[in-house]
């Protein structure tokens, strides 16, 4: 009873991180891989089946196996992501967000981006 409880939490988790990366391809700011990586992830504890087809995924499959292997992120990820983040303070900025929003949100994007920037880059 425990152990199928577990399996159903570790597929629950896979289940909502893919949600999240599939709302996030048509969403500007809403990261995609890192909650495909948390989907195979919790898959792997619990749902290989759906592990090995992320893991064999034209597009997101080397993107696990590069962060599984040396925690490696692709420079064309790390542009994006740092270029969405400053859209994002930007348009934080020219919201009517409360002041306090204003000046914590970047300075957590910006410790973001720094430990982003300091991630290896996959070897081809």
């Amino acid at each position: 009873m425990l152990h199928t409880l577990r399996v159903l939490c570790w597929r629950a988790l896979a289940v909502f991180a893919l949600a999240l990366a599939a709302i996030g391809v048509p969403l500007p700011g809403l990261p995609t891989v890192p909650f495909v990586l948390v989907a195979a992830w919790a898959g792997s504890r619990g749902w290989p089946s759906l592990e090995a087809k992320l893991v064999q995924h034209p597009t997101y499959g080397p993107s696990i196996l590069a962060w599984r292997h040396s925690r490696a992120v692709p420079r064309k990820a790390k542009y994006i992501a740092t270029l969405m983040m400053v859209a994002s303070a930007l348009m934080l900025f020219v919201s009517n967000a409360p002041a306090m929003l204003k000046i914590a949100l970047p300075l957590f994007l910006i410790c973001v981006a720094i430990w982003l920037w300091r991630r290896p880059e996959p070897t081809q």
